[in-house]
């Protein structure tokens, strides 16, 4: 049976999940340790495979992906040191779970975009909800608006957003840093365990157990070494908003737990 995906006919397994197809197209251009194809006709799996392909067995180190067309899931579990260009825009989940790529998408993005992610991602335009979940390393730059809960159960790292920023920004932040430059929706840090939130812009309202930090020599040369890395001219003037420790209660037992001690 077929299953109709955008002008396509796809052949799937028999529980639906995955392409029958797992032929690497082989269409790029390599030129030396470059590479460039067009993702246009190509599915999903077939992008992917083409990546890992260049990437793992041909010694491709850079390699730009022409028309890319809003798919979901693209650029997923990289695990080398590369660099990889999408001319275009990305949807549902694009790059996550990466390790050593440097990426820059040169469209926008949709929900979830570098989820647990390890290493530097640059989006030239907009990103969805969730962007940067769990992320656990890298910087990753967004030079327009992002969606609710971005940085959401953070881990590690840096995120980086130009622009307006939605609501629950920072939820159960763990550990790394956020820098906002526009305007936060409400909820910001709520639930925030750890980690720092930089705010240039109006704060709707903070979430629970987000305070206000007090400013050091550290936040300053962090932020100037950012703007710097990234030529993003002189920093404005940010607000800075760290966890106020009082939901911490992880040392408290469970009913259950209690029994077992007792």
């Amino acid at each position: 049976m077929g299953a109709l995906a955008g002008e396509r006919m796809i052949r799937y397994d028999a529980r639906g999940l995955v392409e029958v197809d797992d032929a690497v197209p082989m269409v790029s251009e390599i030129n030396g340790d470059r590479a460039v194809f067009d993702a246009k006709d190509l599915t999903t799996r077939k992008i992917n495979l083409e990546l890992r392909w260049l990437l793992y067995e041909q010694g491709v180190k850079d390699v730009t992906v022409l028309n890319p067309g809003a798919k979901h899931s693209l650029g997923v579990g990289i695990l080398t040191r590369c660099k990889i260009t999408f001319a275009g825009s990305l949807g549902y989940f694009g790059c996550g779970v990466i390790d050593g790529p440097e990426i820059h998408i040169k469209g926008r993005v949709g929900w979830s975009v570098c989820e647990n992610m390890m290493s530097g991602v640059v989006i030239d335009s907009n990103a969805g909800s969730l962007t940067g979940a769990a992320m656990r390393g890298g910087d990753l730059l967004v030079k327009g608006q992002v969606g609710a809960r971005t940085g959401v159960d953070q881990k590690g790292g840096t995120i980086i957003v130009l622009g307006r920023a939605g609501s629950m920004t920072g939820f159960m932040l763990q550990r790394g840093r956020m820098i906002l430059c526009g305007d936060v929706g409400a909820g910001l840090g709520d639930s925030m365990y750890d980690g720092t939130i930089y705010v240039a812009g109006k704060v709707k309202s903070l979430g629970i157990d987000c305070v206000p930090g007090d400013w050091t020599d550290a936040d300053t040369e962090l932020i100037e070494r950012k703007f710097r890395i990234y030529g993003l001219g002189a920093p404005p003037h940010f607000q800075k908003f760290v966890c106020g420790k009082k939901l911490y209660n992880y040392d408290n037992l469970e009913p259950s737990e209690r029994k077992l001690v007792l």
